[in-house]
């Protein structure tokens, strides 16, 4: 796989939630550490997206937000 983003993080899928027309995706990062994403349906289904596989989470670096307390 060859992407241009750099913010690509590896995980595995822990559970898929479908929808009528939307899928959540949750991926485990690291143990305790998870990551929520919304796709459509039919991109979860040609993905073939179920518990344990190995994929990737791309972030667009333009949609991430940093914080402090």
């Amino acid at each position: 796989m060859q992407i241009s983003a750099r913010n690509a993080l590896e995980g595995t899928v822990k559970k898929v939630n479908p929808g009528s027309v939307n899928t959540e995706v949750i991926i485990e990062l690291a143990p305790g550490v998870e990551i929520t994403s919304i796709i459509t349906k039919s991109s979860a289904d040609s993905l073939s997206l179920q518990a344990g596989k190995k994929v990737y989470a791309v972030i667009k670096a333009s949609d991430v937000m940093v914080a402090v307390d």
